[in-house]
């Protein structure tokens, strides 16, 4: 039997001050209230960096300079396959607004793990909490 194809996802690391931007998922979303990096599905023809600058814009009201990706994984859900690509954000212009998440913090990076994140992210928290990327 040929595996299904993942989902292809990207997911930004914006670092400022020591802390990084997380996002609390609405809780009518599926895996309602747990915590995420802000991104979403790369559509067709979009290119992985183009695809993580439309869903910054549409989802935080910023223009996101993309940085190199820093991680990659795939994770299977009872529901979903996804590979998620996660790049480093350094610059943005716009102050970060909050426009489709229930909540979301700057969270110190130490800290992160203290979160209820989804379960695809929890080894890249633990690696960013350590100070082991970015």
């Amino acid at each position: 039997m040929e595996e299904q194809k993942p989902i292809l996802v990207v997911a930004g690391i914006i670092p400022k001050d020591g802390r990084v931007l997380i996002c609390q998922r609405r809780s009518s979303d599926p895996y309602g209230l747990q915590w995420e990096f802000p991104g979403g599905k790369v559509r067709d023809a979009e290119t992985l960096p183009e695809a993580l600058r439309r869903e910054l814009e549409e989802e935080l009201a910023i223009e996101a300079q993309v940085g190199g990706e820093i991680f990659r994984l795939r994770h299977h859900y009872p529901d979903r396959y996804v590979e998620v690509a996660f790049f480093v954000v350094p610059h943005y212009i716009n102050e970060v607004r909050n426009c489709v998440f229930e909540a979301i913090e700057w969270a110190p990076r130490a800290r992160l793990p203290q979160y209820n994140f989804l379960e695809a992210d929890r080894d890249l928290v633990h690696r960013l909490a350590k100070g082991e990327l970015v």
